[in-house]
């Protein structure tokens, strides 16, 4: 058994988990929000320290990072459990479950995943996903030291729901984040997710602070949270707390695990996108079978920079700088190794 970082005992009898803001108190063998933070007779163990559920070479832009050396390929690694519990959730197999509710976890060290991640020539690191990995904290942090010692990359997949003392740790190790921002609303946090905004908006400007590279996802479901003035006022916020420059990925909702509303319609996605549009640079549409809202073109000109056709991408009008050809405009930081 691993025991886990972040927590304090309260007495004899009970524990506190100081991982994300739930701030479980837990007694003997009872398991934290997220199904695999134990107390084990007064320690705190990570249950999922080096379970893995799956992994698997996967084109970069698939965790959504579009400029984010666009055309690599990431080694994506999870377990289980998850710190929220959206009633939409789209991999519920893994996130909603721990240990006991998924059997076909594989044991894996982290020296074992790099040797794994080195095979591949067209990668560039790991992305810690699938499932939240912030509830694989541990495990997380072990592979990523080691992933930079080898020279790989480090991306988190994240719904950014963790304490500032962890955040500020890991984020050390971490070199790009994915960060699916829900909603802009706490009403929306606390009914469909089971947890609260206002800690992901400041660890959004931690992460903006900290020089790493970030892109958001906002999930659009009908009747939940795709009201234009709240979508607007989420758009001047990431503008004015993060930057006009920060890639915004808009995605369809389809019915998963407990939801089944109707899926979200394309015309609320392109009204979106063009709302978008007003307030930020760059701005996709994921989810859904378009060519609206897939390319990236230069924020000063607007000449084509990258096409993509699913997860194809063909760079088309960048330097290798991640110039723009025709202006000579810096869009991209993050372009070749």
């Amino acid at each position: 058994m691993f025991e886990a970082d972040f927590y304090k005992v309260i007495d004899s009898e009970k524990l506190q988990c100081t991982l994300c803001p739930h701030n479980c108190v837990l007694k003997d063998r009872q398991t934290g929000i997220c199904k695999v933070r134990t107390n084990f007779g007064g320690k705190l163990i990570a249950e999922n320290y080096g379970k893995i559920s799956s992994y698997s070479f996967d084109p970069i832009e698939k965790k959504p990072l579009y400029h984010y050396f666009p055309g690599k390929e990431i080694l994506s690694i999870g377990s289980v459990g998850c710190n929220l519990h959206c009633e939409f959730c789209q991999n519920h197999e893994i996130s909603q479950n721990g240990l006991n509710g998924f059997r076909n976890l594989e044991d894996l060290s982290a020296s074992s995943l790099i040797n794994i991640a080195l095979r591949n020539k067209n990668n560039i690191g790991i992305a810690y996903t699938y499932n939240e990995p912030l509830v694989f904290y541990e495990f997380m942090k072990d592979a990523a030291t080691l992933a930079k010692q080898s020279g790989l990359k480090n991306v988190m997949v994240t719904n950014g729901f963790i304490n500032k003392e962890p955040l500020d740790k890991i984020i050390k190790f971490i070199d790009a984040f994915s960060v699916d921002l829900k909603a802009f609303t706490e009403e929306f946090y606390k009914k469909q997710t089971y947890s609260k905004l206002q800690p992901v908006l400041e660890n959004l400007k931690t992460i903006k602070k900290s020089g790493r590279y970030l892109e958001i996802t906002n999930l659009i479901i009908p009747g939940l949270n795709d009201d234009f003035a709240d979508f607007e006022n989420m758009l001047k916020w990431i503008r004015a707390e993060l930057g006009k420059d920060t890639v915004l990925h808009l995605s369809r909702y389809f019915p998963r695990y407990k939801m089944s509303i109707k899926s979200t319609s394309p015309e609320i996605l392109f009204e979106m996108y063009e709302l978008a549009k007003h307030y930020l640079d760059y701005v996709f549409i994921g989810n859904l079978a378009t060519n609206k809202g897939q390319n990236t073109y230069c924020k000063n000109c607007d000449n084509l920079l990258i096409e993509r056709n699913g997860y194809l991408t063909n760079i088309v009008g960048l330097t290798k700088n991640g110039e723009c050809l025709n202006c000579k405009e810096k869009n991209i930081t993050n372009l070749y190794n």
